[in-house]
């Protein structure tokens, strides 16, 4: 399918924020191709229309452009960066949020043999392929809507169905299907990642989060390390440091206190990860951020 009208639409309709008037519709556009930020995906799926993405998930990198979809079935930390772009031809993509009830609800209504079988063993949260003509089709008419107020109510639903049902059906259906299914062995995972991330700063033990799971020790870390691509301890890691990122935007000064409020001991050891991680160290970091949010230069001492 001609990607042309497609990028047309979410050329138009991009905000800062990426929100649109659909609900759970996203669209970005990005015409600058920065170093390398963090982020977290969301349970969520990207198609891009133009440009290139890279994304650094563990030892994984995964990059897809134009014509091409990402699914995230777990909330993960991530590096990402926007390849080839700029000012005249901006990184077009749109994203439609996942919910695991609309997941569930079109699997109940799939008839014996709609949906293929699943394969053995857990599948990876983060996936790419090619959309086929189908699955962009449907995400053309879903973002005319946003042109068409009238209709928005009654078809967007409709459409973001067709949406879900292809890419559930499609290549990376696993990946997706497993978030619709309470006993799967995502959701177990899922029940880890939560717990994790609402309690980034606490020390925990792997045979706490996998009986939390519900599963062996073994199994537990098995499955966490194919969905996540890491260790519970390296994901843990990587929150506390996102965290203190954000913490250290508004903190500059604060270094040692933002390292004990994420959960370090040491507030040397909260140093070399951060600088090993953002490739400067937490102060300098601060004030780039900073300078990057206000465009004002903020006088602060090279950190070390």
């Amino acid at each position: 399918m001609d990607l042309e009208e497609l990028r047309s639409l979410l050329g138009r309709h991009a905000r800062p924020d990426a929100t649109t008037a659909i609900d759970g519709v996203l669209v970005s556009k990005v015409d600058r191709s920065d170093a390398p930020e963090p982020a977290t995906t969301g349970t969520v799926l990207a198609v891009i229309a133009q440009g290139t993405k890279r994304l650094g998930l563990g030892d994984r990198v995964l990059e897809y452009g134009a014509g091409q979809y990402l699914v995230a079935s777990v909330d993960l930390p991530v590096t990402g960066q926007f390849l080839r772009v700029g000012p005249d031809c901006p990184a077009l993509g749109f994203g439609l949020v996942l919910e695991p009830a609309d997941i569930a609800e079109l699997l109940l209504l799939a008839g014996p043999g709609d949906v293929p079988r699943a394969g053995g063993g857990t599948v990876p949260a983060l996936a790419v392929c090619d959309a086929p003509d189908e699955l962009l089709d449907a995400v053309v008419r879903l973002l005319r809507l946003l042109d068409r107020p009238r209709d928005r109510a009654a078809l967007a639903p409709l459409v973001k169905r067709e949406i879900l049902w292809r890419v559930m059906t499609g290549e990376q259906g696993a990946t997706v299907r497993q978030l619709g299914l309470a006993d799967s062995g995502l959701s177990h995972v899922a029940r880890a990642v939560a717990w994790i991330r609402s309690h980034y700063a606490q020390p925990f033990r792997v045979e706490d989060l996998a009986r939390l799971s519900g599963m062996s020790q073994s199994a537990f870390y098995r499955n966490f390390q194919a969905v996540t691509a890491m260790s519970p301890l390296r994901f843990q890691k990587q929150i506390r440091l996102q965290e203190a990122r954000l913490l250290l935007a508004t903190r500059p000064g604060d270094v040692t206190g933002v390292a004990h409020r994420v959960g370090y001991d040491s507030a040397s050891q909260f140093s070399r990860e951060y600088r090993r991680q953002f490739g400067t160290p937490p102060s300098q970091d601060a004030a780039r951020l900073r300078l990057d949010a206000s465009g004002v230069p903020v006088a602060v001492p090279v950190r070390s």
